[in-house]
């Protein structure tokens, strides 16, 4: 046990998603693993969940923080759209790595994510820090978001100039670990799979903090 943390494997938690302060989606995920060095939770395809009730056809990253409610954006109650993945995520680190699974359970490459994250008993939340990374299966890697996070730096709801530096380094380090082909992109956990007595979690209570 780790902080007061229950490590049970299957355990549900609730991965929130912020962008800007705001929150994005929360959606359960069940931990995996949890070791002194981290902590590996796994998010199904489909899960119930819930989502920021935006404009038709926007998307959080793209509203300014000035133009959105001072209490936050409604709720609604959806499903998680994005196929399965098993996340990562390193003790006391900017950056948590995703392996992605498409159909049948095929390893499509992992996913650098950037970001701060804070535990709260069950709850994981993230303060999104927009640049990422794709990382193919044959370890050959990419930046995405590049345009969006440098047009968000210095905005007093993202990072300042510093920290935008500090965050493209924590990336840059990941990417070496790609580029030489160790943990987490050794190929373990590859061809995970969740044990059958893992039941879709239900739909957790109505997050209570929009903002954080």
């Amino acid at each position: 046990m780790i902080n007061g943390m229950d490590d049970d494997p299957g355990r549900i938690l609730r991965w929130n998603f912020f962008i800007g302060g705001h929150l994005s989606a929360s959606v359960p995920v069940r931990l995996v693993e949890r070791t002194e060095a981290g902590q590996l939770v796994w998010m199904e395809t489909g899960t119930p969940m819930w989502r920021t009730k935006l404009p038709r056809g926007a998307h959080l990253r793209d509203i300014a923080p000035h133009e959105r409610p001072a209490g936050g954006y409604p709720l609604v109650a959806d499903r998680w759209p994005m196929g399965s993945a098993l996340f990562y995520q390193p003790t006391g680190a900017a950056h948590s790595v995703l392996w992605l699974f498409g159909r049948r359970q095929k390893f499509r490459g992992w996913y650098v994510n950037l970001e701060r994250r804070v535990h709260h008993g069950d709850d994981i939340d993230i303060t999104d820090h927009e640049l990422d990374i794709n990382v193919a299966p044959d370890r050959s890697w990419r930046w995405k978001d590049e345009k969006s996070f440098a047009e968000k730096t210095g905005d007093p709801a993202y990072w300042t100039a510093d920290e935008a530096s500090a965050i493209r380094s924590e990336g840059a380090s990941v990417a070496r670990l790609a580029e030489a082909g160790t943990f987490p992109f050794d190929g373990t956990w590859c061809d995970f799979r969740p044990p059958p007595t893992w039941k879709t979690p239900p739909r957790p209570p109505v997050p209570r903090h929009p903002l954080l």
